[in-house]
């Protein structure tokens, strides 16, 4: 097996073709040319046989302070339909760990799909949790009628609620991320979660291909927004924020339910509703609410491998996480 970091135009289009077949939005070009474009390092590593691609993982590397790094594989490695992952990927994790240590990196984490193979390195559970332990997937290829009959009730009644009151959605410009991200600041308030700066919002819109931005607004003031993104023939919803003394117009519901059609005009087959609690967790979990939201729309579960990371460094970070402890 050729282990190796991709660089060369057919190693990159080669791996193109395998992440459009095997991967998801987290492994594809088109999130590393927007991580790029945040300010971070994007690689990747790819497993050879012969001349054909057999596996490959996008590596996102953030410098923080101090020369300091650390390293994630978001929703990979990824493997061919019928290779051997506990060898193939277990080849390719302990090439990316040597690196990483080579490089003096704090950390890698990893957010895979499946369960992982054992490695050189313990990979150990994850003490962050960027991508969501499960999701909800609805089906885009049904039609509109029928996609409304498998929400609950209360869904489609919300959408009729919004719709009732005169709620409207158009599609976002450049000149609504500061409503946006006003909106963003208040939910994040509301619902106790971190955001960050503005401007990765206004790069999501401008430099994710595929994405797309919804705004609801209520007698012309913007009351709701939304960012997605299409790719590959799944529609993500990835960001959103509302108007809490707004909240009985129910703006949420229609600006999903137009999400949901806009990416079907665009042909996804496929609506991922990006995260939800872990599957079994009672109503005490930080995710409840939002879960309880999402179920509203119908959909599949579906489940992901543990979060896992190695750490590299171990005496750095346990300082590190002394400090945080301390400062917040």
């Amino acid at each position: 097996m050729d282990i190796r970091l991709l660089s060369s135009v057919d190693d990159l289009q080669a791996w193109n073709t395998f992440a459009h077949a095997h991967g998801s939005l987290w492994q594809s070009p088109a999130w590393k040319a927007y991580q790029e474009a945040l300010g971070r390092e994007a690689r990747v590593y790819g497993a050879f046989e012969g001349q054909k691609l057999a596996s490959s993982a996008l590596v996102i590397i953030d410098k923080t302070t101090g020369n300091l790094a650390t390293w994630e594989i978001p929703r990979g490695p990824i493997t061919g339909e019928g290779r051997d992952e506990r060898i193939e990927g277990s080849e390719l994790l302990d090439r990316i760990i040597t690196d990483a240590k080579k490089e003096k990196a704090l950390c890698l984490f990893l957010s895979p799909v499946k369960p992982l193979p054992s490695t050189l390195y313990p990979l150990v559970a994850s003490s962050r949790h960027i991508q969501p332990p499960a999701t909800r997937i609805v089906d885009l290829s049904k039609t509109q009628e029928e996609i409304l009959a498998q929400m609950h009730q209360k869904g489609r009644y919300n959408i009729k609620i919004a719709q009732r009151d005169g709620v409207t959605v158009r599609t976002g410009t450049a000149n609504d991320i500061d409503a946006f991200y006003g909106l963003l600041c208040s939910t994040s308030a509301r619902d106790v979660f971190g955001i960050s700066p503005k401007s990765h919002y206004a790069r999501f819109e401008a430099c994710l291909e595929g994405s797309y931005f919804l705004i609801a607004e209520h007698q012309g003031t913007p009351v709701a927004g939304f960012m997605g993104v299409i790719w590959n023939g799944t529609g993500y919803y990835y960001y959103g924020a509302s108007d809490h003394t707004k909240r009985a117009l129910m703006a949420p519901y229609l600006l999903q339910w137009e999400a949901m059609k806009r990416c079907k005009e665009r042909g996804a087959v496929r609506y991922d509703l990006l995260g939800i609690a872990p599957v079994g967790s009672g109503p005490e979990h930080e995710w409840a609410g939002i879960s309880s939201f999402k179920e509203k729309f119908g959909g599949s579960v579906i489940e992901y491998a543990q979060e896992r990371q190695a750490v590299l460094r171990p005496l750095v970070w346990r300082l590190l996480s002394v400090k945080r402890k301390l400062l917040g």
